[in-house]
Parts: structure tokens; sequence; C-alpha cells
């Protein structure tokens, strides 16, 4: 008998280690151009961290697939990749807006599997450092004195989060008529600040992580940030509510998985992404790049983006963003 017990212990311990998921050739989709958010997701604590902490082997492949604010990006995983378990796809609140906002062309927030957050970027409004206006207050009263005058640029598609930013401090500043607030949307963060640098548009409406290294450089002023207190990686800047628009937008910064991967990928990838969170890494990274913490995962994460998506689409309803 005790032979017995033995052999299908065996088998068990066999079982499950033929079980555990090995990831190989990894890959992380960043649903824009390369300078923005999503890519900074992909590259930093995913490619790199992931790497340095031996989660993965060898390197991991960023792919930079454009295009409808991340709904082309969605549409791929969901329809050509959707069994591919060395995948993962940057996410954040743009996300999820345009799920709320029904963009993805039918699809919702139930056709992918959710990981995993790994820090909160505030948003921020810039303009290039030449650039007349030195303050929030001054964009502001100008835009909302000749709203038509003004173009504004991001990095997320018209109606997306980083519109949603800007009308939403307008709606603070009391501008009745939200239409008629300019703005004009590219394939990243970083396409849209070179709208900025180039005169082509009058401010930046996008995330601490995407301007700092222009700050440095001396190309961008951030007029505002959106978060409730002043950010140590910009702390001479003002925030919105400091300014008298009470506006906080966090976006945070995180991944899903194609929906038919295994339990086994999917814990997997959840585990990672947690290691990546606790590390020391990670955290003088996250907090060099001005990012505040944020870490929810698995079923929790999964939960939160189905209750960010119903609450965003409320707001969506009503600043009038929906058909």
């Amino acid at each position: 008998m005790k032979r017995f017990m033995g052999a299908i212990l065996a088998i068990v311990v066999w079982s499950l280690a033929f079980a555990q998921f090995s990831p190989k050739n990894t890959e992380c989709i960043a649903p824009a151009d390369p300078g923005g958010g999503w890519d900074f997701t992909c590259r930093v604590p995913a490619a790199q961290v992931m790497a340095e902490l031996g989660l993965i082997p060898g390197s991991m492949k960023v792919t930079n697939m454009t295009g409808g604010g991340g709904g082309v990006a969605y549409a791929n995983v969901v329809t050509q990749r959707a069994d591919d378990e060395n995948l993962i796809i940057a996410a954040s609140t743009a996300t999820a807006t345009r799920l709320a906002q029904n963009v993805f062309a039918g699809f919702t927030a139930d056709n992918v599997r959710w990981l995993g957050a790994v820090g909160a970027d505030y948003g921020v409004i810039a303009v290039s450092n030449d650039s007349p206006y030195q303050t929030l207050n001054d964009l502001v009263d100008a835009v909302a004195a000749a709203p038509g005058d003004y173009v504004f640029a991001g990095g997320s598609a018209i109606g997306g989060w980083d519109h949603l930013k800007v009308l939403l401090v307008m709606n603070e500043a009391g501008v009745e008529d939200l239409g008629s607030v300019r703005y004009v949307a590219f394939d990243g963060g970083g396409a849209a600040m070179i709208e900025v640098l180039g005169g082509r548009a009058a401010a930046f409406t996008g995330d601490i992580s995407e301007v700092l290294a222009q700050v440095e450089a001396g190309e961008i002023r951030v007029l505002g940030v959106l978060s409730p207190d002043r950010v140590p990686a910009l702390p001479e800047v003002a925030t919105a509510t400091e300014q008298g628009y009470n506006v906080i937008g966090a976006n945070w910064r995180a991944f899903y998985a194609p929906p038919g991967i295994s339990d086994e990928a999917y814990n997997f990838w959840v585990d990672a992404i947690k290691q990546v969170a606790a590390s020391e890494e990670w955290n003088t990274l996250r907090e060099q790049n001005g990012l505040a913490e944020f870490a929810l995962f698995g079923d929790d994460f999964e939960g939160f983006v189905r209750d960010q998506v119903a609450i965003i689409h409320g707001i969506s309803e009503d600043l009038g963003l929906l058909q």
C-alpha cells in the first residue's frame, strides 16, 4: 500500500512539474509609437526589470503596434494571438477609457485577462519652454476665452484619457461648450509632444513619465500636475487643485494577457508582475520616472478594471462624449 501511494504521489508531483509554465521568446506589445507611456511600460517594468530579476529567459521583445488608441493591438491580441502564452500587453487608464466608451469595435474588458498594475502615472498639462503661458491658469484663461484658437495634443484617441483630462480641467474652469475645446490625437505621447515643440499645438496633455526627459532637456514646461499632492519628480510644479481645478488624473500602468492562455501561464505572469512591483529595482525606476505606488494583481486587478470602465462610462456620458 505504501509503495502504491508513493507511486501515486510521484505521478502527482511529475504532473504538477509538467504543467508548470515556462516562458520562452517573450514579447510585450506597446499599443502606440515609441516614447509614450505604453512604450515605457513595456520597456522598463517588463523588458528591463523582468530580465534583471531573472523572471524571463534572455530578453523580452517589445513591439510597437499603433492605431485606434490601443484598439488595433487589442483586436490583434483577441482575434489573432488569443493563445499566445508568451505575450503580455501594456495597458493603462486610457485602455479602460476606450473600453468604457465602446470604441474598440465591440470588444469589452471581458475579452482579455487582466494581469496586474505596477504604478500610477499622474496626468500633466504642459507647453513648450518658449510658450507665453507660465501657469495652468494662464493657459486655461486663454483657452476659455477663445477655445477654437488653441489645440491640445495627446497620445490617446479623441475622447480618450488624455482628451478627457483636458475636458475635466476645462469643465472645472466653467467652459460650457466642451466640444469647442480642440484636441488632436496622436499614436503616443512622444508624437504629440513633437507637435507642441514644433508650434503646431498649444499644449500637451499626457502623463509625468512622458515629459520628464523633455523637462530635463529644457524643452517642455509643465503647468500643472493632476495629482492630489505635488510629486517628487516635479516638486516645483503646482497641482491643478492648488491652481483652482479640482481634477485628479491618475493613469495606472499595467498589463493584460490574451484570453485563451492557460491558468498556469496566467498565474506565472501575475506572479512575475508582483515580483516586479515589490522589487527595489522597479521602485527606484518608478520614483525616478515620477510614478506613484499602485500595485494590484490578478482577480483584484480584474475587478478594479471593471469598476473603472463603469465609472469612466458614467463620466463620459456626463461630458457628452458618448453617442
